[in-house]
């Protein structure tokens, strides 16, 4: 009389266990209820493993993302998802679109975006560092006037030590404001080493009220500085120059409307 051969048990605990002790924290999570599906649709092993796999490289390029947005200091809640390009119709949505694909950050190269006031400019710099955080690099993003006073604390620092703050050695260094207020000799100084440090070896984006004939004022007047920052910004550049109104004083002539 023949016997039936016992059909051979899974130890999950045990899987589960070398998962976990393998880091892979979210393919031993989700591991029950796949094991639980393949066995109801007869899933081929190999398609098992490929889930568990799909899963944990999913959950950690989720905490990538989380991680880089928070470390990046970006400003919350600008993406070009919720830019208005039709209020800002000198704003071409193709070309920003093809700056998203982040190929001049591959090349080390400089955005310029330029324009008064509340056209937008901090929200297209901002929803461009969290595309390039999407697409793998670092960011990190200061307004100018937060930047100058780490740049001066760093002044004598040897360039071995340099070359390890955040805003020398980033993928994509966003500088935002650039203009608002003129700089001091040593400011203006120190700007032209930054520049000259990250020159063809990390993209930068600023954002200014300011167009590029009135640099010179902005550097302390010297001219000859910023004609050297300029020639380095602007070699292989995009520049972005907004022309459109304002979007705090659309959202104020909005309010008054309503409470008229």
């Amino acid at each position: 009389m023949s016997r039936k051969t016992a059909t051979p048990t899974v130890d999950l605990d045990a899987t589960r266990q070398r998962l976990e002790r393998l880091g892979l924290v979210h393919a031993a999570e989700q591991l029950d209820p796949l094991i639980s599906d393949a066995v109801k649709q007869n899933t081929a092993p190999h398609q098992v493993v490929d889930q568990l796999l799909d899963a944990e490289l999913e959950r950690r390029e989720e905490r990538r993302l989380q991680t880089s947005l928070r470390l990046s200091g970006l400003p919350n809640g600008h993406t070009l998802g919720n830019f208005d390009f039709a209020f800002q119709p000198s704003v071409e949505r193709a070309r920003i679109e093809t700056l998203a694909t982040c190929q001049w950050v591959r090349e080390n190269r400089t955005l310029l975006i330029q324009g008064p006031p509340g056209v937008g400019k901090t929200h297209l710099a901002a929803a461009l560092g969290v595309k390039a955080i999407e697409h793998g690099f670092g960011v990190v993003f200061y307004r100018l006037d937060e930047l100058l006073p780490a740049m001066r604390r760093d002044a004598e620092l040897p360039p071995a030590q340099l070359r390890r703050k955040k805003y020398i050695n980033t993928g994509l260094l966003i500088l935002d404001e650039v203009g608002f207020e003129p700089m001091t000799r040593q400011e203006a100084s120190l700007f032209f080493r930054l520049v000259s440090h990250r020159y063809q070896k990390g993209a930068i984006i600023i954002t200014t009220n300011k167009g590029v004939e009135a640099w010179p004022e902005i550097l302390a007047g010297d001219e000859i500085l910023a004609t050297a920052i300029l020639d380095r910004l602007l070699h292989h550049s995009h520049v972005l120059n907004i022309k459109g109104r304002s979007y705090r004083l659309r959202e104020l002539e909005s309010n008054l409307a309503a409470t008229g």
